[in-house]
């Protein structure tokens, strides 16, 4: 690392710590021949997404342009700053962890709308209601319909196949056969 001040390229680490939620580290040196002492951060380099707008425009990945539509989103819905941004760096994660390099806006707002059911279902309507461009009251009743049938889904998940009807608090031997309930899979409970 070369020293801001004399230029010389050899230094010593003094001290490490761990910044930015695990992001970075920060590394205070001290110049091998000036003696002076400076600071150094490390990241991980991440390679750049490309989005392909609407209109056919591509432009880099603007993560605080995603964090301002889901802010927007959540206004007044009790949810703490710190979750939205880790919602952020949780679709960040994903658009990193594909194989291409350019991805559309659409499917951006399709990651999006997953954590947003999870968090508010007012979010969800609000964030999918300027994400899909609704025309009208037909799209806002498609989506709550969605919001309805996707929570009876979960509800669905969520009881025992096992459970003894009511009234008989024994399980029969028939009960105890039957194969366990598949777990539904997320592309299933997105579907709904």
């Amino acid at each position: 690392m070369r020293c801001p001040y004399c230029q010389h390229t050899e230094s010593r680490v003094l001290e490490s710590r761990s910044t930015e939620a695990g992001q970075s580290v920060r590394r205070r040196r001290e110049c091998l021949r000036c003696k002076h002492r400076f600071t150094t951060y490390e990241r991980i380099e991440f390679v750049p997404v490309t989005v392909i707008k609407r209109d056919g425009n591509r432009e880099s990945f603007d993560r605080s342009k995603l964090l301002r539509g889901i802010v927007r989103a959540c206004e007044k819905t009790g949810i703490p700053q710190r979750r939205l941004e880790a919602l952020v760096d949780e679709i960040e994660a994903e658009l990193q962890q594909r194989f291409g390099r350019e991805v559309t806006s659409n499917e951006i707002g399709e990651l999006v709308l997953p954590y947003l059911r999870d968090e508010s279902e007012v979010a969800y309507v609000r964030f999918a209601s300027v994400y899909r461009q609704f025309q009208g009251i037909r799209d806002f009743v498609e989506t709550l319909d969605h919001l309805k049938s996707h929570a009876e889904l979960i509800e669905r998940a969520k009881v025992s196949p096992t459970v003894a009807p009511e009234g008989d608090e024994r399980e029969t031997p028939a009960s105890l056969n039957q194969a366990p309930q598949k777990p539904y899979s997320c592309a299933e409970m997105n579907q709904l």
